[in-house]
């Protein structure tokens, strides 16, 4: 197939003048288009200009639909057995700070007899990545060949992998481009991104956790809200039962932000010892997907089975069953999952600690969580481009919690770090993320401000 024709259809630079004008392209369209992307067929300008166009003009939702499955069928979608049909399910988050959520919630949800492929990436400016918080694991793999992915889910119930060279390939190249062609931020093209993704795990049922405040990719709730409306439209619309938690995300998720930390943390809340505002919202993830999936009456149902096997031990134990699978040895898996462990007897520790005082009495009343991600980012925690080395030892434990009163001088932010240590602006930024004021200044919020549901529910 030429660049100028799309399978004896109109021309490629007609489909994209269609679109920059306006015009809506049908399902055949865009799958000739998807499939030009993935043979090399059509120009890299062209694609980029078709990208700008869908960013002028939007889509329509049976266009981002049909989008979402051209790409999604770009390459191989899992297939599992006939035995798990209802029962795969994964979640999928915005980013946000501190957001370890995932690694308590898949195990948690395997003890709740779902199953769980979770394809996760990795952290990009401000938001942390979930491979690279696994990865402070010694021994953690997560590039794993399909059959090995059916293996694990089958043996422990769920996983937690990079995406494979042959899932959606279309996304790659368009993924590259939108960054270069400032498309970030188109809302089918988004959409189309996460949700092809998603259904090439060949899920049941998806939750997303739509974020949204000062440490969120959206600010305000109407824009998150935009965002989660659209992908519960077109999940739906592609078969897959979807639906969508808006959550607060302003000050950190938990106490601990940074790879390392964050793994001890997520260990923590396995143990039915983790922060209640993390634990929250695994409850409300998690039993949101076991009512979605048919697997409880209600969500409320959900919720209570997933504090359970949080409680009694059976997502902990899902846990150690999934690091022994993707390579941890028998004896790390179980001395990390162990009720009295130090975990730094097999986590890398920073090399230096320092300590942030508050510098008036008061309540607390914010944390700047983007703050606090820009200055551990700097330290070398994050990374800016795709593929750039991290630092998983560098991180940052709250020492105080929202409504919690403070005295002048009391720690409040303790900074794990190496190489180099914050200089004077870093830690005047991270002074005036901290936000104390008077008792009555402070209202208490949960994470969770809405659930979006799916059709017919």
């Amino acid at each position: 197939m030429s660049s100028s024709e799309v399978e004896c259809g109109p021309s490629f630079p007609e489909l994209i003048r269609r679109k920059r004008d306006g015009g809506q392209l049908s399902k055949q369209e865009i799958g000739a288009f998807m499939r030009g992307i993935t043979s090399g067929s059509i120009q890299e300008g062209q694609i980029g200009a078709m990208l700008m166009a869908i960013w002028q003009k939007g889509m329509v939702a049976e266009e981002t639909v049909a989008l979402t499955q051209e790409m999604m069928h770009s390459g191989e979608v899992l297939q599992w057995p006939k035995a798990w049909d209802g029962l795969v399910v994964d979640k999928h988050s915005t980013g946000g700070v501190g957001d370890k959520i995932s690694l308590s919630l898949a195990p948690a949800l395997a003890a709740c007899g779902v199953k769980v492929p979770m394809i996760s990436g990795r952290g990009l400016a401000h938001t942390g990545g979930t491979l690279d918080k696994l990865e402070s694991i010694p021994g953690f793999t997560v590039t794993q060949p399909v059959e090995k992915i059916r293996q694990i889910l089958e043996d422990v119930g769920c996983c937690i992998v990079g995406q494979t060279e042959t899932l959606v390939p279309a996304d790659r190249v368009m993924y590259a481009l939108r960054d270069a062609t400032s498309t970030v931020d188109s809302l089918p093209l988004i959409t189309g991104s996460i949700l092809s993704k998603k259904g090439a795990e060949g899920l049941n049922a998806l939750v997303l956790d739509v974020k949204f405040g000062k440490a969120a990719l959206y600010k305000d709730l109407d824009s998150a809200r935009g965002l989660a409306q659209s992908m519960v439209t077109v999940g739906n619309g592609m078969g897959i039962r979807t639906g969508a938690v808006l959550s607060r995300m302003d000050a950190p998720i938990g106490r601990m932000v940074g790879n390392t930390l964050e793994v001890c943390e997520a260990l923590e809340c396995l143990k039915g010892q983790g922060p209640d505002d993390l634990e929250e919202l695994v409850k409300s993830l998690g039993g949101y997907l076991l009512w979605m999936s048919g697997r409880t009456a209600s969500l409320e149902q959900g919720q209570e089975a997933l504090a359970k096997v949080l409680h009694n031990g059976a997502a902990l134990q899902k846990f150690e069953a999934m690091l022994q699978a993707q390579g941890v040895s028998a004896d790390i898996a179980r001395s990390l999952c162990s009720s009295q462990c130090d975990y730094f007897l097999h986590l890398k520790p920073a090399e230096h600690k320092t300590e942030l005082t508050a510098q008036s009495d008061g309540t607390v009343v914010d944390i700047d969580g983007m703050v606090l991600a820009q200055v551990l980012h700097a330290l070398g925690a994050g990374r800016t481009k795709a593929g750039e080395p991290i630092n998983h030892s560098v991180g940052a434990e709250l020492l105080v919690i929202l409504g919690q009163k403070v005295k002048k001088g009391e720690p409040w932010l303790r900074i794990h770090y190496d190489s180099p240590a914050p200089n004077a602006k870093q830690h005047s930024d991270l002074q005036a993320a901290l936000l104390v004021g008077k008792a009555d200044s402070y209202l208490a919020s949960p994470r969770v401000a809405e659930f979006i549901l799916p059709p017919k529910m």
